[in-house]
């Protein structure tokens, strides 16, 4: 429950578009990024992989990163 998955999404080397697993959602940080959000949050389908990125990436890995830190 600690863990978060972030996808941040840059043009012109400033953050457009960021989805987080804690909101569950897009967030767009510019004009172009809130339009681009707003699309993307109308997509149950790009909703519904974007957050199972959390388990298969993150929940997937955490004891294999974890192990090795210690």
């Amino acid at each position: 429950k600690d863990i978060e998955f972030i996808r941040s999404y840059y043009f012109n080397k400033k953050e457009d578009t960021r989805f987080s697993s804690s909101v569950g959602k897009f967030v767009g940080f510019t004009e172009r990024g809130v339009k681009i959000a707003a699309d993307w949050n109308n997509d149950p389908s790009k909703l519904s992989a974007m957050k199972a990125q959390k388990e298969a990436v993150c929940l997937h890995h955490v004891q294999v990163y974890y192990s090795n830190v210690l």
